[in-house]
Parts: C-alpha cells; sequence; structure tokens
C-alpha cells in the first residue's frame, strides 16, 4: 500500500470513528440526556461493567487523576454516577452507574445500533458484519479514550 492510500484509509477510519462518536452523541441527547458530552461516554464505558475507581477511570481515559476527579464530581452531581466503599480497599471509593446512567447507557447502545443498522442499509448487513470482524481483529485492546 502507498502512502497515499494509507493516509486516505487513516482519514477514513478517522472520519468513520469522529461521526460514529457525534451520532451517539446526538441519539443520547436525543433521548434525554442533553446534559452530557461525548466525554461521559468513554467513562461510562468504563463503569459499566461493575464500577471502578477515579484512578481507573483516569488511566482509561488517559487523563490526570484530578481530571477525572472533576469528571466524577460533574457526573454525581447529574446523577450518573454515585461513590461507594469499595469492597476490597477500604482506602479507595467505587464510582458506580446509577440508574440514570444505566439509562444513558441503554440510550447509547440503541443510538449506536441505529447507526450500525443504517450501515447495513448503505452496505448490505454481511459486508457490515464481515467489516466488523475484519476491524476487531487489527483493533488494539485496551480502552476506547477520547481524542483529546
Amino acid at each position: 500500500m502507498q502512502n497515499s492510500e494509507a493516509m486516505a484509509l487513516s482519514a477514513a477510519l478517522l472520519a468513520v470513528a469522529g461521526d460514529l462518536t457525534q451520532r451517539i452523541h446526538e441519539g443520547v441527547v436525543a433521548r434525554g440526556f442533553a446534559d452530557l458530552r461525548p466525554v461521559h461516554g468513554f467513562a461510562f464505558t468504563r463503569l459499566a461493567p461493575g464500577g471502578a475507581t477515579v484512578t481507573d477511570l483516569a488511566a482509561h481515559l488517559g487523563v490526570t487523576k484530578q481530571a477525572a476527579s472533576q469528571l466524577v464530581d460533574e457526573m454525581v452531581r447529574k446523577g450518573y454516577v454515585e461513590r461507594r466503599p469499595h469492597p476490597q480497599d477500604a482506602r479507595a471509593r467505587l464510582v458506580v452507574l446509577t440508574e440514570r446512567g444505566w439509562a444513558c447507557t441503554r440510550a447509547a447502545e440503541e443510538a449506536a445500533a441505529g447507526v450500525v443498522r443504517a450501515w447495513g442499509d448503505l452496505l448490505g448487513e454481511g459486508e457490515v458484519r464481515l467489516w466488523g470482524e475484519r476491524l476487531a481483529r487489527i483493533a488494539p485492546h485496551g480502552p476506547i479514550r477520547p481524542a483529546w
């Protein structure tokens, strides 16, 4: 692959990722969660399985512990998360999604499904499934971070 082809592919993948992020965010807002930014969704992906400490969240987002703590404070004020005692570490607090946080997560999943359905309408479901399999083979494992 020549450099210009590699740059064109890179630009297309980045454009799709940016568009996907924006369309999920718009879907979340349309479903009644207008007080969030896309960064909140990236935080929710780390919190959803079973909670996380602020330190874990900072590492996931690629930000300082102080920045993650400020983000958590904001999400607590808005009712999306709460701090609980950590079950294994008395010095730490576990940040978990509230029912409102879970509802927002479900709204994001619905919005994402809508985007993927639109891709299927354009390319065919089989093609989208194939691209998903191929991208999964080359996608790095680890946190999906916002493009700061």
